[in-house]
């Protein structure tokens, strides 16, 4: 299919702007998305007409309130294709899922003389989280080591699994090289040495259909506002099992079933892991986002990205002394560069001149910096709004910040 992609910007007010003078080019999806229309416009409608806490009232507003939140997460249990609705639960966004799965998991499985591993180019957040796991419990955290090219290393990680692996967490997609990591093969492996797997799916759920049940991960987890969404909204689905034997993250209101001085007894699933008043507005919000990746087609994003990505590169490559850091056999839409030696930052600051949004510095993947052994990347993130024009207004910045700078 092919997408009417003028039609598509339509749709983000945000995109028509201009910047120091310039037409905006945006690059920085990898960061954050834009919204389209419709996600804006249920924010301002759930407050203007529909306003109330939710599961809590029997009164019209809080009745209408529930049923467009719960609604949501039957439309998300569909776009992963988990087996219940009940092991899809609400959090503030894949960092806060990790470490949700972090503690909760940690206290009931992991034992002093366990190990977790995790691979070289994981985001912070699927590192921190496990090191304060480890340090807790006494268990160890090993590091998967990945090639040049930024590939994970799979006969290193067979060598690291063992009957001691107790997780196993890792991203679908590296947010710096782009990489799409092999997950059935991994998750395959981890499981036979008796391993629970937690994915983070923050770059690949805005690019790609995912199927937790095809994957069969115990965990999976995004954030909204990389999928055309909100911010303050993501995703943790979790396997029932594990989800029924793991404690709560936070105690309050909503996750309880029964509270006395003596004793407090659990709500069930989803809830227990949902304490306190959520956040309504931009859960409804999600529904909207995800209405529209399923309106455009996944795969059609996914497609569009690709190609892309394949241009973005062969035009990149025609810069003298540029050089891309990512080069797997199978990556997403990023791009991750340098050119000669100067600093990511100086050459973000003149392609912002120019109106166009890159990111620049470890993007939360300091380790993976270092092993490398630069101070960072610029890096340019596709989304499906972007056009070929915008990648030949990019590379001509490029060459004009490396003539300025060189």
């Amino acid at each position: 299919m092919k997408l009417d992609i003028d039609s598509i910007r339509e749709q983000f007010p945000i995109l028509h702007q201009e910047v120091n003078g310039k037409p905006l080019v945006y690059l920085d999806n990898g960061a954050s998305s834009q919204k389209p229309k419709r996600v804006i416009d249920a924010i301002s409608h759930y407050y203007e007409n529909d306003h109330a806490n939710v599961h809590r009232g029997v009164h019209t507003l809080s009745q209408r309130a529930t049923d467009a939140f719960e609604a949501v997460r039957k439309q998300v249990q569909h776009f992963i294709n988990a087996e219940h609705e009940h092991e899809i639960i609400y959090t503030r966004g894949t960092t806060e899922a990790i470490n949700l799965v972090a503690s909760s998991y940690g206290k009931v499985f992991i034992e002093e003389g366990d190990e977790v591993l995790i691979s070289t180019m994981e985001h912070h957040s699927n590192i921190v989280p496990w090191q304060m796991m480890c340090e807790e419990w006494g268990a160890g955290l090993k590091i998967i080591p990945i090639t040049e090219s930024g590939e994970i290393i799979m006969d290193r990680f067979d060598e690291l699994l063992s009957g001691r692996t107790a997780m196993v967490a890792l991203n679908h997609v590296s947010n710096s090289l782009g990489t799409i990591n092999p997950l059935h093969e991994i998750i395959n492996r981890a499981h036979k040495v008796g391993a629970a797997v937690l994915i983070d799916g923050a770059q690949s759920v805005p690019h790609m259909s995912v199927d937790v049940q095809d994957l069969d991960a115990d965990f999976y987890c995004f954030s909204a506002h990389k999928i055309y969404g909100p911010t303050g909204i993501g995703i943790l689905y979790g396997k029932e099992q594990w989800l029924n034997d793991m404690p709560p993250y936070h105690g309050g209101g909503e996750m309880i079933d029964k509270v006395s001085f003596e004793k407090t007894t659990y709500n069930s699933l989803p809830f227990k892991f949902e304490a306190g008043t959520p956040n309504i507005a931009d859960t409804i919000a999600l529904g909207e986002a995800i209405r529209f990746m399923e309106e455009v087609g996944v795969v059609n994003i996914g497609a569009w990205e690709n190609e892309l990505v394949e241009y973005a590169t062969m035009k990149l490559l025609e810069v003298d002394g540029l050089r891309i850091y990512g080069t797997a056999k199978n990556k997403a839409s990023v791009i991750s560069f340098l050119v000669g030696d100067i600093h990511p930052f100086d050459m973000g600051t003149i392609l912002d001149q120019l109106g166009i949004a890159v990111r620049t510095g470890h993007h939360c993947t300091m380790p993976l910096m270092d092993w490398y052994g630069i101070p960072g990347t610029v890096r340019a993130s596709f989304a499906v709004y972007n056009t070929k024009a915008e990648v030949d207004t990019l590379v001509e910045g490029v060459k004009r910040a490396a003539a300025m700078l060189g």
